[in-house]
């Protein structure tokens, strides 16, 4: 269990400064005149979540929680070291001609040298 699940959702607001703002966009007078979006910076680690979708605050609220939770969780998890892959070497070889091949199509296209 991280440390991110074990926190109560007053631990994660009490961390949070929670703005408040008009969602607009589609949705009309429901959207236009209440104060329905909801913003949760995190101050310890600096995550900024939003969530606008519904006209219900405490919805919006609940989102953005869940939001940050899952902000925290993708943070702490150690991602494994990557193995660096060599490139095939019918992949490297057939790369090596594609590239004579153009080399010699833009050589054709030169002017011819004047041996004067």
């Amino acid at each position: 269990m991280s440390s991110a699940e074990s926190r109560s959702d007053e631990e994660l607001f009490a961390q949070c400064k929670v703005e408040t703002f008009r969602a607009g966009g589609p949705g009309g007078q429901h959207q236009n005149k209440t104060e329905s979006g909801v913003r949760l910076t995190h101050h310890p680690s600096g995550i900024v979540v939003t969530a606008r979708e519904s006209r219900s605050q405490h919805r919006n609220r609940a989102r953005a929680l869940a939001r940050l939770r899952t902000a925290l969780e993708d943070r702490e998890r150690v991602r494994p070291p990557r193995r660096p892959t060599k490139t095939p070497r019918a992949a490297h070889e057939k790369r090596l001609d594609r590239k004579r091949r153009r080399s010699l199509t833009k050589k054709k296209r030169r002017r011819p040298d004047s041996d004067e």
